[in-house]
């Protein structure tokens, strides 16, 4: 269960006691970050063996070690990589090595600040189209994760494939949400390190979805390379048209496939998260979400809120960013070294698994000030947080593309939400935080929603 006081909302309870080969894969299936002891919030580093050496790493000066100095040495996990390859290929999420390389010079213009700000409208249309279901809940209580869900594909899918001819939407939702459902979970093979190609056969059966949604993607590029730009390019569009600078290299249709449904997965699933704890957050403190109401009400009157606002919706930015904080989607990563090194005067061997337990490192009690408390004050300007003690979109040379548009969203729709609801706790129906690929509220986020 969810643990909290009256005074912190709810946490995960992380272990106090060893887990264990089959108590780790029985967390790992339950709550991945049950494999996180309670010992990381207060540790700079852990090491262990269950099945396979690994080292838990909750230090900044690590951490950029890990990410930023010797990134090439600590490529993302085999785990990773078996649980994405068959969803997302070797798109930007997962590639290594020059292949990832080329790509990201590839898509870094895409994602500019006037390209982002451009898509600012899709962002805008989608939170205006939230009112008006949320509208017809008011009074009663609504599960504001699912609104968030919808919400946000409705942003990828337009910003994507604008207009959507040819584009089964449904289609593309079920295959996404049934990957993660059954395909995500931790197996014994991967506790206990087996090599890659030993078959995990829930992987296997769990993603004949994912055949279907790519099927449906490569039709619409094709149909877009026939049928030439929109009047106003969407990601597709800018993506078709990028090029490697280096070596004027473009994108196939697999590998903008790939690249489009990695977007398309984390680009709604991460901002959705984000949004409805930033929701359920203003629920469990009144005071701020009064503050934060006021704010969006000044800026955009009865409006929906767009990008030339952000500047002037500072408090709603801060909620955004605590909530990332208390509950970052990306709660649990892992590398693989590739090297000798030293982690902290730890020995690290080639092969070991290094864990970036984002959640433990946005609580750890040398780095925040009551770290289990909201807190939105902390990102106000002029406070000063380590930047790799802060680590939602991760950070160093494959740091989210996508954060800006995240946040972008993220702002924007909260605001647009703020200032014409009151959203209010449900006594007893706390949402559980549980990760399996991301962190998602186990049976939604309810919340009593009113009119401001």
């Amino acid at each position: 269960m969810p643990s909290r006081s009256p005074e912190t909302p709810v946490r995960v309870p992380l272990g106090t006691k060893p887990l264990g080969i089959m108590g780790s894969l029985r967390a790992g299936q339950r709550n991945v970050l049950e494999l996180i002891p309670e010992i990381a919030t207060h540790a700079p580093i852990l090491s262990g063996t269950t099945g396979k050496r690994w080292h838990m790493v909750m230090d900044p000066d690590a951490l950029k070690h890990i990410l930023r100095d010797r990134v090439d040495d600590y490529p993302k996990s085999m785990v990773t990589k078996l649980i994405l390859g068959p969803a997302i290929g070797e798109s930007l999420f997962v590639a290594e090595g020059e292949h990832w390389k080329w790509q990201r010079r590839a898509a870094a213009p895409v994602f500019t600040h006037r390209n982002v700000a451009a898509l600012a409208p899709v962002m805008s249309h989608a939170a205006s189209r939230s009112v008006a279901r949320i509208a017809a809940q008011v009074g009663r209580g609504a599960d504001v994760f699912a609104e968030m869900v919808t919400a946000t594909f409705e942003v990828i899918s337009d910003v994507t494939f604008s207009g959507g001819e040819g584009f089964d939407r449904e289609t593309v939702h079920r295959a996404i949400e049934t990957y993660i459902g059954q395909t995500a979970k931790v197996s014994l093979l991967d506790i206990l390190g087996a090599p890659p190609w030993v078959p995990r056969l829930h992987r296997i059966f769990g993603s004949a979805g994912m055949d279907d949604m790519k099927k449906v993607a490569d039709q619409a590029i094709e149909r877009r390379r026939a049928e030439g730009a929109k009047p106003v390019p969407d990601l597709l569009d800018l993506l078709l048209r990028a090029e490697d600078p280096s070596t004027h290299r473009q994108m196939n249709t697999a590998e903008l496939r790939d690249n489009l449904l990695t977007f398309i997965v984390a680009g709604h699933e991460t901002t959705a998260l984000t949004l409805a704890w930033a929701l359920y957050l203003c629920a469990f403190d009144p005071a701020v979400q009064e503050a934060a109401r006021a704010e969006a009400q000044a800026a955009l009157g009865d409006r929906p809120a767009t990008a030339e606002d952000l500047p002037a919706l500072p408090l709603t930015r801060q909620i955004v960013d605590e909530a990332l904080r208390l509950y970052p989607p990306a709660a649990f990563l892992s590398r693989t070294a590739q090297t000798t090194d030293t982690l902290l005067g730890r020995e690290v061997r080639r092969g070991d698994t290094v864990i970036l337990p984002i959640y433990a490192l946005h609580r750890h009690h040398a780095l925040w000030r009551d770290p289990d408390a909201f807190d939105p004050a902390r990102f106000a300007t002029g406070q000063k947080i380590d930047r790799f003690a802060y680590l939602p979109f991760g950070d160093g040379p494959r740091i989210c593309i996508g954060a800006s548009f995240a946040l972008q969203e993220a702002v924007i729709i909260l605001a647009t939400l703020l200032a014409r609801f009151r959203f209010t706790a449900i006594p007893g129906r706390d949402p559980k935080p549980v990760m399996i690929l991301t962190l998602r509220p186990e049976g939604g986020v309810w919340l009593r929603v009113e009119s401001a």
